[in-house]
This record gives C-alpha cells, sequence and structure tokens, in this order.
C-alpha cells in the first residue's frame, strides 16, 4: 500500500490524446493523481465535472491533473469530449497502475461482488513524493477537498 511520504510508483499508460505519460516525467510540478471506476457513470461523471469546474484553480496551483480508469483510450475521448473535461485521462486497461497503488480490489455493489478501482486520489508533490493518499473520495465534494490540501 502506498503511504503519505512514500516515493509516487513511475508509470507510463497511454492518454486520451493517444501520447504516453510518464509520472515521472512531470517532476517539478505538483500531480492530483485520481482513479476512477469508469467513464460516464453517474459518480464518476459528478467528479470529473467537479475538477473540470475548479480547472482554473487547479492551473494556479501549478497542479496537473491525471485522471485514471480502466476504460480505453476511445472510451476517455468519448468522455473527455462529452464533459469538456480539460485535463488528461489514462487508460490503465489491464489495471496494472491501479494495482500498484493498492485501489484495485474486491467490490460489492447490490448485493454482487467483483473487482474494480476503489476511488481514490494521490496528491504527489513536485518532487514525486506522495503528499496525501485519499480513499473513499466522495465525487461531489472531490475537487474542493483537493484544492483545500493544494492550498495548504
Amino acid at each position: 500500500m502506498i503511504g503519505e511520504g512514500d516515493l509516487a510508483p513511475d508509470f507510463t499508460l497511454r492518454s486520451d490524446t493517444g501520447d504516453e505519460v510518464t509520472l515521472s516525467s512531470l517532476r517539478g510540478r505538483p500531480v492530483v493523481l485520481y482513479f476512477y471506476p469508469r467513464d460516464d457513470t453517474p459518480g464518476c461523471t459528478t467528479q470529473a465535472c467537479g475538477i473540470r469546474d475548479a480547472y482554473g484553480e487547479f492551473e494556479r496551483a501549478g497542479a496537473v491533473v491525471l485522471g485514471v480508469s480502466p476504460d480505453d483510450e476511445r472510451s476517455h475521448v468519448k468522455f473527455r469530449e462529452k464533459y469538456g473535461l480539460p485535463f488528461t485521462l489514462l487508460a490503465d486497461t489491464d489495471h496494472a497502475v491501479a494495482e500498484k497503488y493498492g485501489v484495485w480490489g474486491e467490490k460489492k455493489y447490490m448485493g454482487r461482488t467483483y473487482l474494480g478501482v476503489s476511488r481514490s486520489t494521490f496528491l504527489i508533490d513536485a518532487d514525486g513524493d506522495v503528499l496525501k493518499v485519499m480513499h473513499g473520495v466522495k465525487p461531489a465534494t472531490h475537487a474542493d477537498d483537493v484544492l483545500a490540501i493544494l492550498r495548504s
């Protein structure tokens, strides 16, 4: 399990633009790395649109925002375009990065058990260290909660 103060595990994933994004290449800026279950579902849309609506604040804080889900690039493009998302979405189709960050596991919904992403956010400082770990993120307040930490 990744904890506060740990060096954030590096990874390279393909983005919604088709480019590869490597976490370590973003050193020098804080990174908001947020894992979400699925594109264009109610909670994930609320969460993404909250970040979209406050995106100017994230930019003023100098932060790079990366959303990660098991969806593929095509799904991410549709999600980004449908809601006008100004930040990068990364495709973790084999959930290797989610596993590395400890956010892939058993979930229960309506009496059904399955494997999936636990909605979680990692705030990574400019040196690549994990500043804050947030599990069980609430989609409606996520952007404000993250911004409060970035501002402190």
